[in-house]
């Protein structure tokens, strides 16, 4: 799959895979979309215990330029994770793709009434993929572990 948002789709040089990122390419794509970092030790217990997951490669430069995955339980909880695309690369609708990926996984996998949940800290790009704020009827809610 390519990113359709390309004019000429013959000189797209991104391919959207699915597979995961390995922990360095995790980390380094979190720092690059100033994501907080996550220990090497969770990263490396987290990843395979991925639902799913999709990157997004560079072609030319054979580079990972983006991420997604999903996280939870594989049956009544998902969540959307680690959305990130390297800024040098961004506005260019990978996001998109990334995120259309993970919801075409979500509309074939996930059985009916599972809940789908994300954190996101940026306004208007999840809500195109029909994700409302759960205020005021639950409010979400975290911690980190030290």
């Amino acid at each position: 799959m390519t990113d359709s948002s390309t004019a000429d789709a013959t000189a797209d040089p991104y391919s959207i895979r699915e597979e995961l990122p390995t922990p360095e390419t995790f980390a380094t794509l979190r720092e690059a979309a100033d994501m907080p970092p996550r220990s090497r030790e969770g990263i490396e217990q987290g990843l395979p215990n991925s639902v799913y997951g999709v990157i997004v490669v560079h072609e030319p430069s054979g580079e990972t330029v983006g991420m997604g995955r999903i996280v939870g339980d594989g049956g009544t909880v998902y969540q959307i994770s680690d959305m990130a695309v390297h800024p040098d690369h961004q506005r260019q609708g990978l996001g998109t793709q990334i995120m259309t990926q993970l919801e075409s996984y979500l509309e074939t996998e996930a059985p009916p009434s599972a809940y789908v949940n994300l954190m996101a800290d940026i306004d208007g790009f999840y809500e195109s993929f029909g994700y409302e704020e759960t205020r005021p009827a639950s409010k979400g809610m975290y911690r980190r572990t030290e």
